[in-house]
């Protein structure tokens, strides 16, 4: 090979682009799905440029390698869906499943969800994962204060949302109260 490999891919890059991108965008749904195509691709080429034939058959070379990318991209879909299928199915028979509240709790259930993220993700690692501050802390990769901080902020929020709504109920009186 007598080009400088560097310059090779990007002369590669520069005459292929657009055609590679045309032929995922016409085989993916999701724009982004086609971009991901095209640079695992390009990441093919760059790893084997030496392998890369010349002129004409490079462009060629590169569908070849488009099209696996696409082949295995599907094939982890496909996995990707059956996994969480039987992971539906797998919750649908769990006793933990069956132990959630029920009607009763649908509106201690909306005030929750209309929290912020960043609340309802501290308040369910206390409650429903049963971790301290610092095993949060851990979790999210931060200090054991300032999850004590964010904790009683959100707490706050919480009770402040329950008490708007109305919202009177042992448990949510105990999830209120609660102190780590």
């Amino acid at each position: 090979m007598g080009a400088d490999p560097e310059r090779r891919f990007e002369e590669l890059y520069a005459s292929s682009y657009r055609p590679l991108l045309g032929y995922a965008l016409r085989r993916c749904p999701d724009p982004d799905d086609a971009a991901d195509v095209v640079a695992e691709t390009f990441m093919v080429a760059w790893r084997r440029i030496e392998e890369v034939p010349q002129e004409d058959e490079a462009r060629l070379w590169l569908f070849g390698v488009a099209r696996k990318v696409l082949a295995n991209q599907r094939r982890g879909e496909r996995r990707h869906e059956q996994r969480t299928a039987a992971l539906r199915a797998q919750l649908a028979a769990s006793p933990l499943v069956a132990e959630l509240p029920g009607e009763d709790f649908s509106q201690l259930g909306q005030v929750f969800r209309s929290l912020p993220e960043d609340d309802r993700e501290l308040l369910a690692l206390v409650a429903w994962e049963r971790l301290s501050p610092s095993e949060i802390a851990k979790v999210l990769g931060t200090s054991a204060n300032v999850v004590r901080v964010r904790l009683y902020r959100a707490r706050s929020r919480f009770a402040r949302r329950l008490a708007e709504a109305g919202v009177r109920h042992s448990r949510a009186v105990a999830f209120e109260g609660s102190r780590l």
